[in-house]
């Protein structure tokens, strides 16, 4: 659409107050599903919006629907929930209210939302849903349970129902919860569904929530274009891997923010303590740490306090492609798979908003074509610069061919993943080092990181404040517990020596100075009565002496006849 064609936000006709949040935020105007979406559910139709991740889809259902609580609240009499907004995940909940709050904040008596997805105590939330909030946010389940429990009740005032990121809510679970939570509703109300594909899921979802909806699928690929999207791809087995992401890293050859994903949980642990022998900070994100460590997790990312997150994508194993890895972890971890409580209430390269993502790094390549271009739409986002460099092995070469062969048809038969120039033997040094490194991180270090972690979620737990003030014993044997010996931190190795640099990474001076110092080093002033003149003084005197040197010297020989 051309530039002179757009609908500004101010073209909408949309209040005031909303209008001066946007202008805040810095969005100058609206992104493509935006200007679509906004002025057809302004006239209260329903839509289905489907638009790729990063484009803008929270907020182009979002305004709409504090619009219409603004307006409705013109000719309301009493106070009731106006807005239903349900999300497969935690934390796409937060970040949702987060938007909210944002969108509100020049109307927040008016306008009043809060979220209820957390595992927080039933009574206290039952509480904040007693005054009757304008809009709810919540997974499907949580939902459920406050509706059956009458904490809410929407069957004679809701206005509005959303269900963001559509074609996961069955994939995570809630078909049922869905179909069951419909009862509890009006019989007249407007209803949304924001999706980045239109799946089967998406369409069954579609026939029972929607009526008459004006069906949004907009012409644009599934990825950011070329000029702000770049694919990378690097062959590595894994020992080569963690060297190249050691010297990616400690070069400053990747910059800005980074997302790194891995497959499995223990994996996410590996790396990060891998990463931590050389004084690379970062944090970890999976389904098995509770929500509010992934949330904190996040925010600590979105406000710089971590330059990298290690990330599981565990929901790529539930459905392998037909055993093209066959690797011997990934057949341990599906029978191990039952013993470990994952929230699936999680979701990591869906959906979530990482602000202001400069890279991704698949350290182990997708398992499918859907995978990979979730986690690349981790980057990129808006009108944000992007790059993913993916690491493959030889048997993971197969996965790449599926994503290229995918991904080309977007851009006209073109080649998308582009080989990145990387010479390993330039940063041999680098390679004896990770070696080491990485084999020092044993299952048993990964598992006693873990404990160390529950440990501490233990300690911070508001839940168990109450029992550890009944049993200060408990407590003090908590806190005195062995110290846990995951990995060795050796200091050393966060400092990258002269000699470790690539030629190309030095400059003449450095050069110089190594080439000086390396073949001769300086000659130290020998005064007398110094170590070295007592060392010489000694050698010589070792060497006048027969019984050390076995040498006779200035020894005359006696003529036979005297012997006689």
């Amino acid at each position: 659409m051309d530039e002179e064609k757009k609908v500004m936000f101010h073209e909408m006709e949309l209040d005031d107050r909303i209008l001066k949040a946007i202008s805040q935020l810095g969005w100058p105007h609206p992104t493509l599903i935006q200007e679509t979406a906004i002025p057809l559910l302004l006239e209260g139709k329903d839509v289905l919006m489907r638009a790729r991740t990063g484009s803008g889809k929270t907020a182009a259902f979002t305004i709409p629907v504090i619009q219409k609580i603004l307006n409705l609240k013109n000719t309301s009499t009493h106070q009731c929930i106006k807005a239903l907004i349900l999300s497969p995940s935690k934390e796409l909940c937060g970040q949702i209210t987060s938007v909210i709050n944002n969108l509100t904040l020049k109307c927040s008596r008016e306008v009043r939302c809060i979220d209820i997805s957390q595992n927080a105590d039933m009574q206290i939330q039952k509480s904040l849903l007693s005054d009757k909030p304008d809009i709810v946010v919540a997974t499907p389940s949580r939902a459920l349970a406050h509706l059956k429990a009458n904490s809410m009740r929407l069957k004679e005032d809701l206005a509005v129902l959303v269900v963001d990121e559509a074609d996961l809510v069955f994939s995570f679970g809630y078909e049922d919860e869905i179909k069951e939570l419909l009862g509890h509703l009006p019989k007249i109300y407007q209803a949304v569904l924001a999706s980045a594909t239109l799946s089967d899921d998406v369409i069954s979802l579609k026939k029972i929530v929607l009526r008459n909806p004006v069906t949004l699928k907009l012409e644009e690929p599934e990825l950011a274009p070329s000029s702000q999207l770049q694919h990378y791809h690097l062959f590595a087995e894994e020992d080569d891997k963690a060297a190249i992401l050691y010297a990616l890293l400690k070069l400053n050859l990747i910059r800005g923010k980074s997302i790194i994903f891995v497959r499995t949980v223990d994996r996410c642990y590996k790396l990060k303590l891998y990463l931590e022998q050389f004084k690379i900070s970062s944090c970890v994100l999976n389904s098995e740490l509770p929500a509010a460590i992934r949330c904190l997790s996040v925010d600590q990312f979105n406000r710089g306090r971590y330059q990298i997150i290690v990330a599981s994508d565990e929901k790529a194993l539930e459905k392998p492609d037909g055993g093209l890895l066959g690797e011997e972890e990934f057949t341990k971890k599906k029978k191990k798979k039952s013993k470990r409580k994952k929230d699936k209430e999680s979701g990591v390269s869906r959906g979530i908003d990482f602000q202001h993502v400069s890279n991704v790094i698949n350290f182990d390549f997708p398992l499918d074509v859907t995978s990979y271009v979730h986690r690349a739409g981790r980057t990129a986002r808006g009108n944000n610069q992007g790059s993913v460099l993916s690491f493959v092995s030889i048997r993971e070469k197969p996965l790449m061919d599926a994503v290229e062969e995918h991904l080309s048809k977007g851009f006209n038969g073109q080649q998308v993943l582009q080989r990145y120039e990387f010479a390993l033997e330039s940063v041999e040094g680098f390679r004896y080092r990770s070696r080491d490194a990485w084999r020092a991180v044993t299952r048993v270090a990964v598992r006693e990181a873990r404990l160390a972690e529950l440990r501490r979620e233990l300690l911070a737990c508001r839940r168990l404040q109450g029992y550890f003030e009944e049993n200060p014993t408990d407590l003090a044997a908590l806190k005195r517990d062995k110290a846990l010996h995951t990995v060795r931190i050796q200091p050393q190795l966060a400092h990258v020596p002269e000699y470790l640099l690539p030629a190309a990474l030095r400059s003449d001076d450095t050069e110089a100075d190594t080439e000086a110092s390396t073949p001769a080093p300086p000659k130290k002033r020998k005064q007398a009565g110094s170590f070295g003149s007592a060392k010489r003084h000694k050698y010589q005197a070792r060497q006048r002496d027969p019984l050390k040197s076995f040498e006779l010297k200035n020894l005359k020989k006696t003529p036979a006849a005297d012997d006689g």
